[in-house]
């Protein structure tokens, strides 16, 4: 288990188990990056309007190869399709949905995140560049905040931390942490595993975190009757 993102899920099918926790009716923003692709994984016969903050309500999958339409894009200016019934608008508006607290959800990514919640996702320490756009609005304005992120850096460092030591975006606003590794609730008791991701141990998901974890114990009945060793 040397390089974890070759372990556990793929970002595609990882993007596929965030979208099956989307409940029908909700309106979701998907950030920029990584969450763009639960657009493409949104269970057939279920209703999850996506948002995007420059102005989009009806985001649908990724358009096919040769039909992209660069006046169609996404707030990280992909091409996109849009949905029967989709709508444009002001990015004013997109904003007054968002602090309206008109969301359901925001799926976003991020550089750190610490156990009690708190978000870093918008400029590393030592880089120059680095623009926290509207993911301050986002994580203070939606009812759910979701990460999508892998388990750790490049460098094989920790993304879940005890506290965040990079620019933070808000604090206290993370529900629910999706890696390659596990699936992690954040709770008033602390970081608690819901699932982890095939052939992967729940002491080698600690093992990469540098924050205390619990797992839950649904997980582990479920884990008991159905077999799997933790």
């Amino acid at each position: 288990m040397s390089n974890d993102k070759k372990i556990g899920w793929s970002m595609p099918e990882l993007a596929a188990r965030v979208a099956l926790d989307l409940e029908d009716g909700w309106f979701v923003n998907l950030g920029i990056g990584l969450p763009t692709l639960v657009a493409d994984f949104i269970p057939e016969g279920r209703e999850i309007i996506l948002h995007s903050e420059n102005g989009l309500l009806g985001l649908g999958p990724k358009p096919a190869p040769g039909e992209e339409d660069m006046d169609l894009v996404n707030a990280g200016k992909e091409p996109i399709t849009l949905k029967p019934g989709g709508s444009y608008f002001s990015q004013s508006d997109s904003f007054a949905m968002i602090r309206g607290g008109h969301l359901d959800a925001a799926v976003l990514g991020a550089f750190q995140v610490s156990q009690y919640g708190d978000l870093a996702s918008w400029k590393l320490p030592k880089d120059p560049l680095g623009r926290v756009g509207g993911a301050m609005d986002l994580t203070v304005g939606s009812k759910r905040v979701f990460l999508f992120m892998q388990h750790t850096t490049n460098k094989g460092e920790p993304k879940i931390v005890d506290e965040c030591t990079y620019p933070l975006t808000a604090i206290n606003c993370v529900n629910r942490i999706y890696t390659n590794l596990a699936i992690i609730d954040v709770t008033v008791q602390g970081l608690e595993v819901i699932e982890l991701a095939p052939d992967v141990t729940f002491e080698y998901v600690q093992e990469k975190t540098s924050a205390p974890l619990k797992l839950s114990e649904s997980y582990q009945e479920k884990s008991t009757i159905l077999g799997v060793k933790e």
